[in-house]
């Protein structure tokens, strides 16, 4: 394969191709992010991390704010879970959502 001459020897001064590779994440992290941006990948997935970014909530709130069935809304919150952006506090036969370190990181600002 041939590489433009100005590209090839902007890539030799900072060290060739195999530097390149060596500066990518590692494989697992880059599962992992993929992961990340699967689970924020649903406009419902993000309502619901820019609500608890708000205030913690139960599914119950959650279910009447976004007009979600149980289950569907079970599912979301789920994968929000599993994907560590949310975390669930047990009271009584209450679960109360909030975001996670990492959630808050990927709650969208306000423009």
């Amino acid at each position: 394969m041939k590489i433009p001459e100005q590209l090839y020897k902007d890539i030799e001064v900072i060290g060739g191709i195999d530097k390149i590779i060596e500066k990518l994440p590692d494989e697992n992290r880059m599962i992992r992010q993929s992961q990340i941006y699967d689970a924020l990948s649903s406009p419902l997935r993000l309502k619901i991390l820019n609500l608890l970014s708000i205030q913690p909530l139960c599914a119950c709130v959650i279910q009447k704010i976004t007009k979600t069935s149980p289950s569907k809304l079970s599912y979301h919150l789920s994968v929000l879970t599993e994907n560590n952006l949310i975390e669930g506090s047990k009271e009584a036969t209450w679960i109360t959502y909030s975001l996670t370190e990492l959630g808050k990181q990927y709650v969208l600002t306000k423009l």
